[in-house]
């Protein structure tokens, strides 16, 4: 979440180009713009379930 909002910081306030962000923090044009676009966006990653190896001895 702080890295949102330092992407945030440097595009409204501090008025850097998105593609000098893109260049810093390594992350894509569109993944930037993605950000700044949806607003408070934190980025969530989905885990599968599935069962573990040492179940049947558990």
């Amino acid at each position: 979440m702080a890295f949102l909002s330092v992407i945030r910081r440097w595009a409204l306030r501090d008025k850097i180009s998105i593609r000098e962000i893109a260049r810093r923090t390594g992350l894509s044009r569109n993944t930037i713009r993605k950000y700044l676009r949806a607003g408070d966006v934190t980025p969530q990653f989905s885990i599968p379930d599935r069962p573990s190896k040492l179940d049947p001895f558990a």
